[in-house]
């Protein structure tokens, strides 16, 4: 059975957003790297897909180190669509310096959606779960991982889960 990779931008009320975006920014300030180069990318992305194909998971996986794309694999039921999701998820983190998820539920909390708050086009910017930044300590943030072929919330945790298990 396939699963929608996202859905529609739309604010939502919803009594746990306050709560998910702490643990939310709680991930991002524990979830730091000491260092990430090209074989990081590698064994991270390797992790990932591993995760996702025991898990029988139709998912995407990109990482990137500024513009530069270290890492990509698409499993069996994703599309061409997962790529755009990716791609428009990661100009959201690189404009915002924050998950994609993250900003997305800023914007809900606020009860308004994302289009409607920044006034960027969807077909460029998703704010949706899955693209999570990559941030080294006494650096800040140099790049991406992302995961696309979920709902939103599913694609964040398993990048989260995944991130978290690499930094041990």
């Amino acid at each position: 059975m396939t699963t929608t990779p996202d859905h529609a931008d739309g604010a939502t009320a919803d009594p746990d957003v306050a709560s998910l975006i702490a643990r939310v920014e709680a991930e991002e300030r524990e979830l730091v790297f000491t260092r990430f180069d090209n074989d990081d990318a590698w064994r991270l992305g390797c992790r990932l897909v591993e995760t996702a194909r025991q898990r029988a998971l139709g998912v995407t996986v990109d990482i990137r180190r500024g513009p530069q794309q270290l890492f990509h694999a698409a499993l069996p039921g994703t599309t061409p669509d997962n790529d755009s999701w990716i791609d428009r998820k990661v100009r959201v983190v690189e404009r915002f310096g924050a998950s994609s998820y993250l900003v997305g539920l800023r914007a809900r909390h606020q009860g308004i959606t994302f289009a409607a708050q920044h006034d960027l086009p969807l077909q460029e910017y998703a704010a949706h779960g899955g693209c999570f930044p990559v941030r080294v300590r006494d650096v800040g943030m140099v790049g991406t991982v992302t995961v696309s072929g979920l709902p939103q919330a599913d694609d964040h945790a398993l990048v989260v889960e995944v991130v978290r298990e690499f930094l041990g």
